[in-house]
């Protein structure tokens, strides 16, 4: 059925409640249906009364209500598709925001062809994401216990004269102090057990990371990743469960864009100016890809010679000839 003929249904999705907003074809503004419980079977009803699933364009804003809706809405037949919230257009002068505008909005919006769909990824995809977030919370974790530690140490005036922190010789070191039979010491402890329980975390995420891409479809393309300089497995990872399919791209320009990396731009008639990147899109991959940068930065400077990790991995021709096939 052609898009100019289909209803249009906006839902803003809430944790416990659903509110359903509707467009016709043509150009009446839209309407609110009613509002029901986060319910799939509930749902169903209220669509069964405005069309077919083959009638209706159903859309939603992205949220921490995740993808299992439109899963099972895709499931049973409708054309169901997740907004990027950042790219909805937003009027300058409105300053009123409720459930039923929202739902309004967006079928107002997906009529007019003005909203930009997210990749939605497959089941086992999104696994192999949520365990890399997962790590990627543990590290987070683990940075804030070590900067608590230190600070405790500052505090009491107590001083690391090695060069580098939270190494071998660092721990060792850690063993050494000690504060008394007081309070202080008993708060050094804990401080350092959380350090300790923080570092078991992440060291069980990676070694639970690693081999759960084992048959992935985008094994090939993780393989990839690192033949090139600055990406280990661990970042390879993240970044392809990230970002998907790299072919929903057609140009590296969409690529970057969809990373937040180009820059930022507030042109007029003759006057252009461009300012830092936009840092829009997907924190998580930018995060990676600006940590790897880094990483080959302190090497180039400090003269370390670069590991051996990408003559083990196979060659980029072979790993996409993998990808493609």
């Amino acid at each position: 059925m052609e898009e100019s003929t289909k209803v249009h249904v906006g839902l803003d999705v809430h944790k416990d409640s659903i509110t359903i907003g509707a467009a016709e074809p043509g150009r009446a503004p839209a309407r609110v249906i009613g509002k029901t419980a986060h319910d799939v079977n509930k749902l169903l009803k209220v669509l069964v009364k405005l069309g077919r699933p083959e009638q209706l364009h159903i859309v939603y804003e992205a949220g921490p209500t995740g993808y299992g809706l439109q899963r099972a809405l895709q499931a049973r037949g409708y054309l169901c598709e997740v907004i990027a919230p950042s790219q909805m257009p937003r009027r300058p002068g409105d300053r009123v925001k409720t459930d039923g505008r929202d739902c309004v909005q967006l079928a107002e919006c997906s009529r007019a062809g003005q909203l930009r769909a997210v990749w939605v990824p497959d089941p086992a995809d999104e696994a192999i994401r949520d365990l890399s977030r997962a790590r990627e919370d543990a590290v987070n974790s683990r940075t804030k216990v070590r900067q608590q530690l230190k600070g405790f140490l500052l505090r009491h005036g107590v001083r690391y004269t090695g060069k580098t922190s939270w190494t071998k010789a660092f721990y060792r070191w850690l063993a050494t102090l000690s504060f008394g039979a007081g309070a202080s010491q008993t708060a050094f402890t804990e401080y350092w057990l959380a350090v300790q329980a923080a570092d078991d975390r992440v060291q069980r995420l990676t070694q639970a990371l690693q081999p759960s891409i084992a048959g992935w479809r985008f094994e090939p393309v993780v393989a990839a990743l690192q033949a090139l300089r600055g990406i280990d497995v661990i970042s390879a990872i993240g970044l392809v469960a990230e970002i998907g399919d790299l072919n929903r791209f057609d140009h590296p320009r969409k690529l970057m864009g969809y990373l937040g990396l180009v820059p930022s731009e507030r042109s007029s008639g003759e006057r252009v100016s461009r300012g830092s990147i936009t840092k829009t899109g997907n924190t998580h991959a930018r995060r990676l890809l600006t940590e790897r940068r880094g990483t080959i930065a302190s090497r180039h400077v400090s003269g370390a010679r670069p590991s051996d990790a990408r003559s083990r991995c196979p060659s980029r021709s072979e790993a996409w000839a993998g990808r493609r096939s």
